[in-house]
């Protein structure tokens, strides 16, 4: 099977790939911090793009190739007619550029990412050393034009030991006018010799207003649940996307009202609910399952040093929270079980427990806690 069978696993089902996306929200700084240094003409060649998953990193990182391509390699104003400093990395959508872009046909551009396994029946868990072989190859390889070239890295976290090690080398004696721009969602994982030859852009949460813009120009459809996702989303557009897609607003009440008469745990509403994850065909409401537990302790704990959350992500929240965790004392001992459950969580998953048998379990010990 070809690679093009498979899912793009740098786009999140239901969301335009950050290829096709034109506009960024929220991240005004991170803009500029990376146009003041391409106008001082003293552009770092390595870029990491740090922050949360989910905030518009990969976004971020096509709106700057865009912008790279699309300009003139003289720059600053003059006698002579030289252009003007740009003051936006806004580009010209009918740019030839931005065209071949998303027809994935630009040839000054590679996208680094996960490709096929060794038997070429999934995409691999990791940007292998073949991928990055394929990037040294294009970097080889001089521009028709002459032109600046840019590499796209998503994501970095990604990268194997051999791939890591493959690409630092090229970090190190980087190809004149190529533009390295590395996603993470922890750079921490990279090697500290990649993080040293990179200079950090990072990108914030989205705050409500942003998060709607966001996910109005992905055309998914919050229904006026903005506040309620952007709570449980984290101010991520790419996890509200994916909750929206997994009726995650809905999950995430069904949960509150279950935790509504603690600690008397109705236990067959408790039952049906650790029956839903069960299964192959429904791992992905596993994960969910395990998310909005997460959340919820989470939200619980800090509700007893901050008071109910505002707003409610959903109806009757804030009053349970309040109940349940009314003080310093109770934030404490709910903050312990959470991450408790949390490395339960991750085991039971490692080990391949029974996924109704494991939320029923997480269902009880928020029960007795309470």
């Amino acid at each position: 099977m070809s690679e093009a069978e498979f899912p793009d696993p740098t786009q999140v089902e239901g969301a335009p790939h950050p290829r096709q996306t034109a506009h960024l929200y929220g991240q005004e700084h991170a803009e500029q911090a990376f146009l003041d240094a391409f106008n001082s003409g003293r552009l770092h060649h390595a870029w990491m793009l740090t922050g949360p998953r989910g905030v518009g990193k990969a976004t971020f990182a096509w709106r700057i190739a865009r912008f790279l391509l699309t300009q003139p390699l003289e720059q600053g104003g003059g006698l002579f007619g030289a252009p003007e400093p740009p003051r936006t990395l806004e580009t010209d959508p009918e740019h030839p550029v931005c065209r071949r872009l998303l027809a994935e046909a630009e040839p000054r551009v590679f996208h680094l990412k996960r490709g096929l396994n060794d038997k070429k029946t999934a995409i691999s868990d990791d940007i292998r050393v073949e991928e990055v072989r394929k990037l040294t190859s294009f970097l080889h390889l001089s521009a028709a034009d002459g032109g600046r070239r840019v590499v796209v890295v998503d994501c970095a976290d990604e990268l194997a030991t051999a791939g890591a090690n493959a690409l630092l080398k090229l970090l190190e004696e980087p190809p004149p006018l190529v533009t390295f721009l590395l996603v993470t969602h922890q750079p921490a994982r990279l090697l500290p010799t990649i993080r040293s030859r990179c200079r950090e852009l990072r990108l914030t949460t989205l705050a409500p207003d942003d998060l709607a813009l966001a996910l109005a120009a992905a055309e998914a459809d919050a229904e006026g649940e903005t506040l309620a996702l952007s709570a449980l989303a984290g101010g991520s557009v790419g996890e509200a996307i994916r909750l929206l897609n997994l009726e995650g607003l809905e999950s995430y009440a069904t949960l509150v009202g279950l935790f509504a008469t603690l600690p008397r745990l109705d236990r067959i509403k408790a039952w049906a609910l650790a029956e839903s994850a069960a299964g192959k065909a429904n791992a992905a409401r596993f994960d969910l399952m395990l998310r909005l537990m997460d959340l919820f302790l989470s939200r619980l704990a800090r509700a007893g040093l901050t008071g109910p959350p505002e707003p409610e992500a959903a109806k009757g929240e804030a009053q349970l929270m309040a109940r349940l965790s009314p003080d310093g004392a109770a934030a404490m001992k709910w903050a312990g079980l959470h991450q408790e459950l949390g490395a339960r969580a991750r085991h039971g998953k490692a080990v391949n427990l029974d996924p109704a048998a494991l939320v029923m379990d997480m269902v009880l010990a928020i029960n007795t806690a309470a």
